[in-house]
């Protein structure tokens, strides 16, 4: 009976003694600068993380599946403007269309499909301005021959026909640029660079061999641009012989004194024929005076064919 009192009372104590410890161990979490708070944070809930910051941050709530848990930021997060008190400085929400804001009325930037003037957003913009998409603000008309602008004096895309020079149109591109070839806007002109010569290579051992040497190319020229010179240059091998081939070219004297030996074996070969024929009339006597009858009467009938009175006295007496 003593013992199960004695047992009874020990029990008593532990739970007592561990009420004890878990009170403790809450009010340290509450203690100012407590390790176990999240960064900023001045005092902290286990179940409800920030409750108040350290100077100069934000009191954000922060949903965390079905509850909200506070956090302590620099700065507040989009659709959120901070508020400062001598109490407490904490993240309030921007009204419905502002995708951003100063304070409660007055945006700084809309959402998509609104458009930004004086502060507030709105549907469509008043008659003096236009919309702008990328700024999602109401702005002035933009320049002549300006499809899209930022304001009435920058341009972003210039009209068919037209390019775009420093948030100008221009019908054509100043000295010192050119037409881009994707889209319509100047560009510089960029001429052709190159490095330097590199060593001339090793002559082969065959004979009427080119050494060579290169350069790269180390800026490529725009369309307008001054194109680059050739990378590759050759130059003949030593040889003993006097007369040498040149790199990648027909020797033209050897081509030459080719022709001329050609047009002498022909010119001789005619002069035999000619001399051969001299020969045979020789030889034969009656033919040659039947050859020159021949001419005589050829060349009677052309005198008679052109009117010659020579030939018609000749011809009577015949």
């Amino acid at each position: 009976m003593q013992l199960q009192l004695i047992s009874i009372v020990l029990i008593l104590h532990c739970m007592e003694y561990i009420n004890c410890q878990h009170h403790a161990s809450r009010h340290r979490q509450h203690k100012r600068g407590n390790p176990g708070c999240m960064g900023g944070c001045l005092t902290c809930s286990l179940y409800n993380g920030c409750l108040t910051c350290l100077p100069k941050l934000f009191f954000h709530l922060e949903r965390d599946g079905m509850k909200q848990i506070g956090v302590c930021l620099a700065s507040c997060p989009k659709s959120f403007f901070g508020t400062r008190s001598p109490e407490k400085n904490y993240c309030s929400k921007c009204d419905s269309e502002c995708d951003t804001c100063f304070d409660k009325n007055f945006c700084t930037r809309c959402r998509a499909g609104s458009y930004l003037h004086k502060g507030r957003c709105h549907d469509s913009c008043p008659d003096d301005l236009v919309p702008s998409d990328t700024k999602r603000e109401c702005i002035p008309p933009c320049p002549v021959d300006c499809d899209a602008c930022l304001s009435s004096e920058t341009c972003v895309r210039c009209s068919s026909g037209h390019y775009l020079l420093h948030g100008q149109c221009r019908s054509s591109c100043p000295e010192g640029y050119e037409p881009g070839p994707q889209v319509l806007e100047c560009i510089p002109t960029v001429h052709c660079e190159v490095g330097e010569w590199s060593e001339w290579t090793q002559c082969p051992l065959r004979r009427r061999a080119c050494s060579q040497r290169t350069r790269k190319v180390l800026q490529e020229p725009t369309a307008q641009g001054n194109p680059c010179p050739r990378g590759t240059e050759e130059r003949e091998c030593n040889e003993k012989r006097k007369e040498r081939k040149k790199c990648g070219k027909e020797d033209k004297s050897k081509g030459e004194r080719k022709n001329r030996n050609g047009r002498k074996e022909k010119e001789n070969g005619e002069a035999r024929r000619e001399r051969k024929r001299e020969r045979k009339r020789e030889r034969d006597p009656a033919d040659r005076e039947d050859s020159q009858n021949g001419n005589k009467t050829e060349q009677r009938r052309r005198r008679a064919q052109s009117g010659d009175p020579a030939h018609v006295q000749e011809g009577a007496p015949a």
